[in-house]
């Protein structure tokens, strides 16, 4: 990656940053995508004593649906295991495709089992957290959200994607197409909006116009 990349990247990446503290919550709930770092991060939070649940949400969707044969959730349920979650104190959601089910099937998920829920401790990927969190406040708007990401720069995050059988160019058309979404999901009702600095969009722009377009609306 050049510098002529790098700079306008982690423009984005520090936007697409909440940097929220994590709280004690009814439930850790972990966002299927490709990045297993997303479940360590949520056995991390478990072992540490933030939540008593895990929940993974996701089957297939549109960055894995290549790469797996199996649903996110339960990719990410094996992972998280390994790192030291007891089997019983995880729940899976294997049907969700994309945001929004994630949340809405999660919801039902818990309330199928007759977990009362207030807060949720989200945890996503680091330029997820600003879009996850609007989300929620559109499709779960009564529950208490706090959202977290796996504690990396976004040099390691590029490394660590590749080693998944991401390309690198792949990867960053991801976060350029996800910060497009903040704007444009938020227009179409799926998202609450978002303040987005000028600098953004400068960054977003000159994104594009280096050919970072592959994951755009």
């Amino acid at each position: 990656m050049t510098q002529q990349v790098y700079e306008p990247l982690k423009v984005l990446w520090d936007y697409m940053h909440l940097n929220m503290q994590p709280q004690k919550a009814d439930c850790i709930v972990g966002f299927g995508n490709y990045n297993d770092q997303i479940a360590l991060r949520a056995a991390e939070l478990y072992r540490q004593g933030y939540a008593g649940r895990v929940l993974f949400t996701g089957g297939l969707g549109r960055n894995t649906e290549q790469l797996w044969n199996k649903s996110e959730a339960e990719h990410f349920a094996e992972a998280a295991i390994k790192a030291g979650v007891p089997q019983e104190a995880v729940i899976l959601e294997t049907q969700s495709a994309n945001t929004g089910e994630n949340i809405l099937f999660t919801r039902r998920r818990l309330r199928e089992l007759g977990i009362a829920v207030s807060r949720v401790l989200g945890v996503h990927q680091p330029f997820m957290e600003r879009r996850i969190y609007a989300a929620l406040k559109v499709y779960w708007p009564e529950v208490d959200a706090v959202i977290t990401s796996p504690q990396v720069t976004v040099e390691e995050y590029l490394a660590h994607s590749v080693c998944q059988g991401v390309t690198e160019k792949a990867a960053i058309d991801v976060i350029v197409g996800d910060f497009q979404r903040i704007d444009v999901y938020a227009k179409r009702g799926y998202q609450a909006p978002q303040a987005i600095p000028k600098t953004a969009w400068r960054a977003f722009e000159e994104m594009v116009r280096l050919g970072y377009d592959g994951q755009l609306v």
